[in-house]
């Protein structure tokens, strides 16, 4: 049995190719997958080979926020056909040291869907039909579109960096809260900190299209910084005005102005991730700052999947763009593009009767 797979060999060397795909054993769930997002750090292994020390060793096969439809189903797995699912990409072997405490996110042998983290690289989900564990298969119910369920990975990730928040804060409401960069991740930040009872958070950006979806996602008030840098001045005033701040753009600058905005004792949860740079470590030691990193989850994958199929948030403001899976370089430049595009989504080929 065929399946069509996105596979990168290197910078820039992306290529639509079949490959074979098994049923599905005990356990497991044969998937026609039905829409998957292009990352971040797809861009960064896309376009630069890796991230930081993370390297593109051997071809991989792209994407790790995706959702598909059950084809078939192993013995023991109670899955109707047609079923929609998000797929979490998270695989915490739970016996580690880290496991044993209740820190799955830190697990010294993590498996991660499309990751290039290990060696052979964990294969993604970009493909036609995939068979995984069911395990890591969450249901949603119907009127949710593929498109919603396919974001379940990303919110994941911003409710596991709003958690940081309320860990240390509790109650967020009455907080003035600010956002760095309104991608993806940016605006599903501030999607589950309108959920998590923020009232006043201001985003920033550096185009007007991206702070256009801020508004429709509840920002309170959007500020460009090419444009009007200067309207960021107030929150400067006497040490900093901001009680707490996410970075979700990891660009110096940015950071720069967080550091300047934040009161004495404030927060800063950096949820944005690049290489080497230089930080203000006079601002963070003279005011006294928090400043925490967040990364991926755990339990917050369900709750994702919950919070889409109810609708309690509603992200499709985010989906800007659809391209099938032939289109897959054509899509990753697309991506790549901030001034016309949000979340990027390859589409996969309809199920075909399995022989």
């Amino acid at each position: 049995m065929q399946t069509r797979v996105a596979r990168l060999y290197g910078a820039h060397d992306l290529r639509v190719e079949e490959q074979e795909v098994r049923r599905p054993g005990p356990g497991e769930v044969l998937l026609a997958m039905a829409a998957g997002g292009i990352c971040g750090s797809d861009l960064h292994y896309y376009h630069d080979g890796g991230f930081g020390p993370v390297r593109v060793r051997e071809p991989i096969i792209s994407g790790h926020e995706a959702s598909g439809r059950v084809v078939e189903t192993g013995e023991g797995v109670d899955l109707a056909p047609g079923t929609l699912v998000a797929i979490s990409p998270s695989q915490p072997c739970g016996t580690c040291e880290y496991c044993a405490k209740g820190m799955p996110i830190h697990c010294l042998d993590m498996h991660f869907i499309g990751s290039a983290m290990r060696l052979p690289h964990e294969q993604g989900m970009f493909r036609d039909l995939f068979t995984v564990p069911a395990r890591q298969v969450h249901a949603f119910p119907t009127g949710v579109t593929e498109g919603e369920a396919a974001c379940a990975e990303p919110l994941a990730v911003c409710l596991h960096a709003v958690a940081q928040a309320t860990e240390l804060l509790g109650n967020l409401s009455g907080l003035r809260v600010m956002v760095t960069g309104a991608g993806p991740i940016g605006l599903l930040v501030l999607a589950a900190l309108r959920h998590a009872g923020a009232t006043d958070v201001t985003v920033t950006d550096l185009t007007d299209a991206a702070l256009e979806r801020a508004q429709a996602m509840g920002a309170t008030v959007t500020v460009n910084v090419a444009s009007d840098a200067g309207a960021l001045e107030p929150l400067q005033a006497g040490k900093g005005q901001v009680d707490l701040i996410f970075d979700c753009s990891a660009a110096g600058p940015a950071l720069r102005t967080a550091f300047a905005a934040i009161r004495p004792r404030g927060i800063i949860i950096q949820v944005g991730v690049t290489g080497d740079m230089t930080i203000p470590l006079s601002a963070l030691v003279g005011k006294e700052i928090t400043w925490r990193g967040s990364q991926r989850f755990h339990p917050e994958f369900a709750e994702a999947v919950a919070l889409i199929g109810s609708r309690e948030i509603d992200l499709r403001p985010i989906i800007s763009h659809s391209l099938p899976l032939e289109r897959a370089r054509e899509a990753f430049e697309l991506a790549s593009d901030r001034s016309i595009a949000c979340k990027v989504q390859l589409t996969f080929a309809p199920e075909e009767p399995l022989t």
